[in-house]
């Protein structure tokens, strides 16, 4: 580090650490997976809707996120950077009357750092500890949102509905809590198991709410309507994000600015050891997009290997004539107007991915590799991403245009049901081969993350990630920390 770290930064998670140290043990009422979704121990079913409230069930989450950044060489863009946050959650859940229950979650932040010296536009990862946008407002450091409020209904044969605002697990849309609040959605979700080793998942979603937002927004539109006042920070501004899907160019195209996003999952076990997955999503008018998976699961010995293949073919609706081929909505790179993209006002794309993923015991080797076509970027801005599983690693975007990746991940221990009361360790090496020309370089990425529930208070979870990015741009590696402790209740 190349600056002190003030110690009234480090207080408050001292502060966590110590005040939840000497609590009980409870039963498991929620358990928080290695990909941070948690499964609930939902309420039974009651006869009397008086029953319905009286039994239901209350599911308390404390945590604490703590973000070091530290830049090669500091610029005035690049500000190596310190950042911490205290908070948690309380979700309360019926339990079910007539096929029907209800869901409701307030979740809380509250941002430490340093403003002299880490100025609130710098923060990267950090930065969804609090709203930049309300504290732009004069708002202050804290978010208190309702990240879910919704209705389920199971009243239908192998059947849920879903109405309200919700995490939406499929393959494009994702909670991502890898923070302090979920990335959450309005709308409707149905979820059918009617087909015989077939689960099937079709989402209507009309807002989203990022995870530093206090207020929802459109699922494809960047917010530039009022730029000097920060707007940019109050619509889908997800570093993923479409920039030249922006209110000012949808407008002027006539388009909508708070279109729909449907999407939906179907997954198939249907062959014995053979698993088949296919994936949409449709923003009308603008974008579309279509996955399709095979795993194959092979036992050689005492090892079980399975070899992957992913393909994704991008549709272009109407967004590349508006917004261009580049997520960045800038073309003007180091190619011309074009940015290096053959057709530069097209979106449509393709992506195909391989991995072998190998186990033996409690170790789990993955091997993958991605290529997307040089066509255009994919546009997935709702934290699901297009390379997770085979290229993706904390915090790298690899679906540009001419992009290739390779990675090799070893993860020990990672087989454990319920609390990790093991030490979690993976490791990985990712080398993306990217297009200059586009704007973008090279860059070899090394990660390694731990995970371990405390084995004389499981409740208690430890989360360590690192990683390095060693590119051939001037100034341009880091070293992103992170270590986040969760306690469950």
């Amino acid at each position: 580090m190349k600056r002190n770290i003030k110690l009234n930064s480090v207080l408050p998670l001292l502060f966590l650490i110590s005040s939840i140290a000497g609590a009980d043990e409870g039963d498991y009422k929620h358990i928080l997976k290695k990909n941070y979704q948690l499964v609930y121990d939902s309420p039974n079913y009651v006869q009397t809707i008086s029953d319905m409230f009286t039994d239901g069930m209350f599911y308390g989450r404390l945590r604490s996120n703590t973000f070091l950044y530290n830049w090669e060489e500091e610029t005035a863009s690049q500000n190596s950077h310190f950042i911490t946050g205290i908070g948690g959650s309380l979700v309360y859940k019926t339990a079910t009357f007539l096929d029907t229950d209800l869901t409701a979650g307030l979740y809380y932040s509250k941002a430490f750092f340093d403003e002299d010296s880490d100025s609130v536009s710098s923060l990267k990862s950090g930065k969804d500890l609090l709203s930049r946008y309300d504290y732009s407002k004069g708002d202050g450091r804290a978010m208190a949102v309702l990240g879910q409020a919704y209705l389920s209904y199971k009243g239908l044969p192998e059947t849920e509905i879903r109405v309200g605002r919700q995490l939406v697990e499929t393959f494009y849309t994702k909670s991502n809590d890898t923070k302090m609040i979920p990335n959450t959605f309005d709308g409707v979700v149905v979820k059918n198991r009617t087909i015989p080793n077939t689960a099937l998942k079709i989402a209507y979603l009309t807002k989203q709410k990022l995870r530093d937002h206090t207020t929802s927004h459109s699922v494809l539109m960047y917010d530039d309507s009022d730029t000097a006042n920060k707007s940019t920070w109050n619509g889908n501004d997800d570093s993923a994000m479409h920039k030249g899907l922006s209110y000012t160019n949808l407008t002027a195209a006539g388009k909508e600015t708070d279109a729909p996003l449907i999407t939906g999952d179907f997954s198939n076990r249907y062959i014995e050891n053979l698993k088949l997955d296919a994936s949409f999503y449709v923003v009308p008018d603008l974008l579309s997009q279509a996955m399709a998976e095979a795993n194959y699961r092979a036992k050689v010995g005492k090892i079980v290997i399975t070899p992957g293949i992913r393909y994704i073919k991008q549709f272009d609706n109407g967004a590349g004539e508006i917004g261009g081929a580049s997520y960045n909505g800038n073309l003007a790179g180091v190619s011309g107007a074009s940015g290096g993209y053959k057709d530069a006002n097209s979106l449509d794309s393709q992506m195909i991915a391989a991995r072998l993923v190998g186990i033996y015991k409690n170790y789990n080797i993955n091997l993958g590799y991605s290529n997307v076509l040089d066509e255009a970027d994919l546009v997935t801005p709702w934290r699901g991403f297009p390379t997770a599983g085979y290229t993706r690693s904390m915090a790298r975007y690899n679906w540009m245009a001419n992009t290739k990746s390779y990675r090799a991940q070893l993860t020990i221990n990672s087989n454990q049901s319920g609390a990790y009361e093991d030490l979690v360790t993976q490791l990985s090496f990712l080398h993306t081969d990217a297009d200059e020309s586009k704007g973008y370089f090279d860059e070899n990425y090394y990660y390694i993350g731990f995970i371990q529930n405390i084995p004389s208070m499981s409740d208690l979870q430890w989360r360590l990630r690192l990683g390095y990015t060693d590119t051939k741009e001037l100034y341009a590696d880091s070293l992103d920390s992170r270590l986040e402790i969760n306690y469950l209740f």
